[in-house]
């Protein structure tokens, strides 16, 4: 069963799994409201997101037109059934007012607040906050109640497992649940009661799974998200207060919001086309220009958005490393296309030069140690090479020396890519590199690799000091968890190995 769900995990989009989740969610409370386990008429649910989907729809077209930007489908719809999940289901003029005014919002706060093309506020948050204020009409957060709760616990977790987010959802839940059970303590209060009540008559874990793990407004490295998690955690406990003003969920997530912005990323680039080249039968290297200067750190992805007509399931947004180096003035992507590729890669691969797209929400913690003396080994598969050709470029480009071991596994030897940055890097620095393949096509040209795959008795023959040295996995999901076991098997504990993950396709 585990296996089915991280296929269907590792084939679709973050955006999509949050998706289907919430569309999930809000057919089971449709349900319950049909059974009477929910007070809601039923046509009040239907009403409210029809309500919903027309104004942010409209909204989110109209500023998308005017700002001359691809709308993200996905995001308008994830927008509005979390919408439609935390205000109170309606059958009255005012409500209605309420809910057209909250998707409105939602879209447009996308487009106004915002620092160099990049938003800083949960879209939801800041539009039930602007309500509040400007209505007097609050969001009930009702999908917190203990019929729902199971649901959102189990589709939650799904989603964790998809974006590997643990550090952010349990700095976050630990922090406000045991903020709520303290201050619950001093006021005398039953800790029993209160830990029932935020358990599953709050929003605490819909706000775990899809509030705070909201991409575009999250720090982007482990140790900032923990401090994200724990800041809106402590905000987030309702008996917190600055004079008279009482925190909401959305007020405790817009603060953090903030917080997330000052310590982030705040560019969002339009990048144009340069050239497009073909570097093997299936995978394509695209040379970008960036409309300003960009400074990452080698090994790190950014989310890129193609706007296309008759966009597929799988949306028109993905993240991807970058493969050049900081030191490269162009932005370099490596993409390997499939026998049957998603309408995003169709319409990336017939980009002509002078096309442009645009990248945003730089992040990622699979890059270089600080300490140059670490040895270290870069274990790639196919395209995952891309993080380790930023590295060893840049290595070469400021002349580091450092003591990295390279195999790269393909499935032929046309398939092995940027061999001549590697083969720089040999002389530059001493890289060892091991290619290594699984089919030999041709038996008469001579193949000086190895053949085979990548496993734990290669390791030990190749790489004699493995147990002085930290393992860095890049490649299909399936091959990074396998060689992190491959690796864990040999004696190394968690802390010696990372491996590259972003969302989306993982």
């Amino acid at each position: 069963m585990l296996k089915i769900i991280d296929k269907f995990l590792n084939k679709t989009t973050m955006y999509r799994v949050v998706l289907y989740y919430l569309m999930a969610l809000w057919g089971i409370a449709l349900i319950f409201c049909f059974l009477g386990v929910l007070p809601y008429p039923p046509v009040s649910m239907l009403i409210s997101l029809a309500i919903l989907l027309f104004t942010a729809w409209a909204t989110n077209n109209i500023f998308a037109y005017i700002f001359k930007v691809p709308a993200n489908i996905e995001s308008i719809y994830i927008s509005v059934f979390i919408l439609a999940l935390i205000i109170t289901p309606t059958l009255t003029p005012v409500g209605y007012i309420f809910l057209g005014w909250a998707g409105i919002l939602a879209m447009a706060s996308k487009y106004i607040f915002t620092w160099k093309h990049k938003h800083i506020f949960n879209p939801v948050a800041v539009a039930v906050a602007i309500t509040a204020f400007s209505l007097n009409q609050s969001a009930s957060w009702w999908v917190g109640t203990l019929a729902l709760a199971p649901f959102v616990l189990a589709g939650g977790l799904l989603i964790v497992r998809k974006i590997k987010r643990a550090d952010l959802t349990l700095s976050f839940f630990l922090v406000a649940l045991v903020t709520i059970l303290t201050f619950s303590f001093l006021g005398g209060g039953n800790i029993f009661n209160t830990f029932g009540r935020a358990l599953f008559y709050s929003p605490l874990l819909f706000f775990t799974f899809i509030m705070i793990t909201e991409p575009l407004t999250t720090p982007p490295s482990r140790f900032l998200r923990i401090l994200y998690g724990i800041l809106v955690g402590f905000l987030f406990a309702p008996q917190v207060h600055f004079g008279t003003l009482y925190l909401t969920p959305e007020l405790a997530l817009l603060f953090g919001n903030i917080f997330s912005y000052l310590v982030g990323p705040k560019k969002r680039l339009t990048l144009k086309l340069k050239r497009a080249v073909q570097i093997t039968s299936d995978t394509a290297e695209f040379v970008f220009q960036p409309d300003m200067p960009i400074h990452f750190k080698p090994g790190q992805y950014l989310e890129w958005t193609l706007g296309h007509k008759k966009v597929d399931s799988r949306g028109n947004r993905r993240y991807f490393t970058i493969a050049s180096s900081p030191t490269e003035k162009e932005l370099m992507l490596g993409v390997k296309f499939y026998p049957k590729p998603s309408s995003f890669k169709k319409a990336l691969a017939y980009l002509n030069d002078g096309d442009t797209l645009i990248a945003s929400q730089l992040s990622g913690d699979f890059v270089l140690p600080h300490n140059q003396k670490k040895k270290l080994v870069f274990i790639a598969g196919g395209i995952g090479v891309t993080p380790f050709r930023s590295m060893i470029k840049y290595l070469i480009d400021t002349k580091q020396k450092r003591d990295i071991v390279l195999i790269y596994a393909n499935k032929t030897e046309a398939d092995i890519v940027y061999k001549n940055v590697f083969n720089l890097a040999a002389q530059a620095f001493g890289l060892k590199v091991i290619y290594i393949i699984s089919n030999l096509k041709d038996k008469t040209i001579p193949w000086m690799g190895r053949i085979g795959y990548v496993d734990g008795k290669l390791i030990q023959e190749e790489i004699k000091d493995f147990r002085e040295r930290t393992f860095y996995i890049s490649g299909p999901p399936s091959m990074v968890s396998g060689m992190a076991r491959t690796v864990k098997d040999l004696g190394l504990n968690s802390n010696h190995i990372k491996t590259d993950f972003f969302p989306g396709f993982a």
